[in-house]
């Protein structure tokens, strides 16, 4: 069940207003900022080009505070990944898409007043920044319990 769009939009407005009220996070691990940009507020949205499903937005959403603070103290990193992705638009030449490695990494909290474990993704493209790129519940919930992820962190 979707919920009422009106609810929707606040809830996004909100992490939207959150997300924009700084342009990066310093990160100890890293000794480095971790840059806020709208790819990662994209990402909370969108998936593989498709708009994610408002319940998935919204619990997006209302993790990114969290995510936010994770990012803020951690000193550890718990994830990583290094991928070659194709990024950017198809060639007008030949309709290739370029490719460029990918770091991702994940850094694990447990965190907020429910106690939730929590991931928050970082990536850097190439040679770039580090950015904030994701936030999901570490595991999906089931009855009130959290049911353990096995997908990478590259597509949450």
């Amino acid at each position: 069940m979707e919920p009422d769009i009106n609810h929707f939009n606040q809830r996004k407005e909100k992490a939207k207003q959150i997300y924009t009220a700084k342009k990066s996070i310093h990160n100890s691990y890293f000794r480095t900022e971790v840059i806020l940009n709208s790819d990662g507020f994209h990402h909370l949205q969108f998936s593989a080009r498709r708009e994610r499903n408002k319940r998935e937005q919204m619990l997006k959403f209302s993790l990114l505070p969290l995510a936010l603070d994770i990012i803020k103290k951690s000193g550890t990193i718990q994830e990583y990944r290094k991928l070659l992705t194709p990024i950017g638009k198809p060639s007008a030449l030949n309709g290739s898409i370029p490719m460029k490695e990918v770091q991702y990494w994940g850094l694990v909290a447990i965190v907020g007043e429910k106690q939730i474990k929590v991931r928050a993704v970082l990536r850097k493209v190439g040679d770039g920044n580090i950015t904030f790129w994701s936030v999901m519940p570490y595991s999906k919930f089931r009855q009130g319990q959290q049911k353990f992820f096995t997908d990478g962190i590259e597509d949450e």
